[in-house]
């Protein structure tokens, strides 16, 4: 309990600077302009609506579907209005919770030692894990976390309380619920049926590979056999559903979000996507360079065989292999404990005894179970008491790093983001597990005291630059600006532009001008940008350059309603009313189909309806029926 007390207070206190932040890039649409907010919006609105308010069928829809984060925002509203401070300490209580549940899992793994300990400061202390944390719109990805490892948990109980009492299916009941509630939080958290049947096969039962098959075949274990079937069941309705509701399609990107699946060549879509995985595995292990967003071009795209990042590519997926098959391979000999042949309570080759590393880390002492069974606790252990071998903790750890990440890949459908750093926060649990299990079996395996030292003083260093790291990056996350300088280095175009608007909020028109130039240098065809760079010049009365930028924008995005809305205005101020006219009926007939935020589109075009009645008014055309817009007029009375 101190474990995970601790680890807990550390994940709280690393956060606590986050709590005077203010709200940061996708924090305003998901919040500040999010119409299911609003009192007097009903409630029941979450559960048609995307995460950013938009309906989910609607073919520009995002679908993320995650009512139960978009309620918890609701209820912060409520309470505190948009008050940047309560949403950050929700964020950061979340975080507190899910590092002590983390800290309890990992003490079924590890025992009650100093290394569940470790693994716990671990989890709370990594950088990757500020975005998620700092940002508010990060919360559901620490809400899918929690319920994740709720229904992890729940599995566990169920498993060592196996046979058909209501007890053991109440387990069952509960963690498939909390599976439900994970993905209501966010899509990836439904991936914990699959890592709780990995833990089932491959840790409770101690299975390998070539085991399963006729385990199934000979019907050995029908209990395993009826979790697994009702985990696959369950699983394939949560998705079934899911896929129905946001109406069956899935949704569309720019090419800016993801350039790898808007190529072309196969090749480099396979290279690329080969690639990234790698990457997210060194922001992980090294998380030195991070950003708030990683689109655009701040992964090249990998083009050729002769590529040198395809040398890393290589080597990730050599090392993921070798970790499987070590965890995954054949037993030698027959194992009486934990996977390993035990003599008189010592620890085996990899320094694993039925018992906690706490037992073990002193050789020469008596081991705990002796003294257990000499003082007449416990008079014997069963094999479900056992902790598991380094083996069974490498393969839960690698589903844990690999499974929730899947639906990150692109390898079943295509996602909006090249790179997302709060999509890892439910990874990094198999990471640090990962990490904390191969630093234990070299302390065990090493007989130097020395070597013992350094490799325990290495672990504890780590986590100490993880933690450093973490309270440098909030840092970065305390305003939008700020942010959005930190990320100029990986992503100059998407870094500058943001900045753009944040210097123009602050009346700093010459930086803001500075920063959408230096934005459209990295990336010329940036409509957006085209369109504030427009903007800040047609209020700035420097109408013909706005005038150019506002076509270049409609250029590169011909559905971007509000640079119709403002060219119409500035033709119809000059005088220019015939050119002034065809640009509103032009934007009045977009369809808002496929396009990020519908809201923002409606608003554009009834701002340009508004604009040509009044142009129609000042031109003396009262019964005026433009016939795209009304194609059966009503007589006029």
């Amino acid at each position: 309990m101190i474990a995970e007390l601790v680890s807990s207070a550390l994940g709280l206190a690393l956060y606590l600077n986050t709590l005077s932040a203010d709200f940061c890039y996708d924090d305003s649409r998901a919040i500040k302009t999010n119409q299911d907010l609003l009192p007097e919006t009903p409630w029941t609105h979450i559960f048609y609506n995307d995460f950013w308010g938009t309906l989910l069928t609607h073919s520009g829809s995002h679908k993320s579907y995650r009512p139960l984060c978009t309620l918890s925002f609701r209820l912060n509203h409520a309470i505190g209005g948009l008050n940047p401070w309560s949403y950050h300490l929700v964020n950061v209580l979340l975080h507190a919770a899910v590092t002590g549940l983390f800290t309890s899992f990992s003490k079924i793994l590890l025992g009650d030692g100093y290394w569940t300990f470790m693994a716990g400061l671990m989890f709370a202390s990594h950088p990757i894990h500020t975005e998620a944390v700092a940002g508010i719109v990060g919360r559901a990805d620490v809400g899918a976390s929690l319920f994740f490892l709720l229904s992890l948990l729940c599995y566990i109980k169920h498993c060592s309380t196996r046979g058909y009492s209501a007890r053991t299916w109440g387990w069952f009941l509960g963690s498939g619920l909390c599976a439900g509630c994970s993905m209501l939080w966010k899509e990836q958290g439904v991936t914990v049926l699959a890592v709780s049947a990995v833990y089932d096969v491959f840790v409770f039962h101690r299975l390998k590979i070539k085991q399963i098959l006729p385990t199934i075949y000979k019907r050995k274990n029908l209990s395993l056999f009826l979790s697994i079937s009702l985990l696959i069941f369950w699983g394939s309705s949560l998705l079934g559903a899911r896929l129905y509701w946001m109406g069956n399609k899935p949704p569309s990107f720019s090419n800016s979000d993801n350039p790898a699946a808007d190529s072309d060549s196969l090749l480099t879509r396979t290279l690329t996507f080969f690639y990234l995985p790698t990457k997210n595995l060194w922001l992980l292990l090294c998380p030195d360079t991070l950003s708030f967003d990683w689109s655009m071009d701040a992964v090249p795209l990998l083009k050729t065989v002769c590529d040198w990042r395809n040398l890393h590519t290589v080597a990730f997926y050599t090392g993921l292999l070798l970790l499987a098959y070590y965890g995954l391979k054949s037993p030698s000999v027959d194992r009486e404990c934990n996977g390993k042949t035990v003599t008189n309570g010592k620890q085996n080759a990899n320094g694993h005894s039925c018992l906690s590393d706490v037992e073990y880390q002193n050789s020469e002492t008596k081991s705990s179970f002796a003294s257990k069974v000499e003082n007449g606790i416990k008079n014997d252990v069963s094999q479900r008491t056992q902790l598991p071998s380094t083996e069974n903790i490498v393969v839960l750890s690698l589903s844990l790093l690999i499974i929730p990440f899947v639906p990150a890949t692109n390898l079943f459908f295509y996602v909006g983001f090249v790179i997302a750093e709060r999509v890892l926060y439910i990874p990094s649990m198999g990471f640090c597990l990962l990490i904390t299990v191969g630093a234990r079996a070299l302390y065990v395996k090493v007989q130097k005291r020395f070597l013992k030292s350094l490799i325990f003083y290495a672990t504890a260093t780590l986590i100490v630059f993880y933690g450093l790291k973490t309270a440098i990056r909030n840092g970065d996350w305390q305003n939008e600006e700020m942010l959005y300088r930190s990320g100029i280095k990986v992503n100059p175009a998407k870094a500058w532009g943001n900045l753009g608007n944040v210097l123009k909020s602050q009346s700093k028109i010459s930086e803001a001008e500075s920063a959408y130039r230096n934005a459209l240098y990295y990336r010329s065809n940036m409509a957006d940008m085209l369109y504030n760079l427009g903007l800040l010049l047609q209020e700035n009365s420097r109408f013909a350059e706005a005038l150019h930028y506002y076509k270049l924008a409609i250029g590169s995005r011909p559905t971007l309603a509000s640079a119709y809305l403002n060219t119409g205005i500035i033709l119809m101020n000059q005088g220019r009313t015939e050119e002034a006219r065809r640009t509103f009926l032009k934007c009045s007939e977009i369809p808002d189909e496929n396009l990020k935020d519908p809201h923002a589109h409606k608003s554009s075009v009834t701002s340009c309806l508004y604009n040509l009645g009044k142009l129609y008014h000042e031109q003396g055309h009262y019964e005026v029926w433009p016939m795209p817009l009304c194609p059966f007029p009503s007589p006029l009375f």
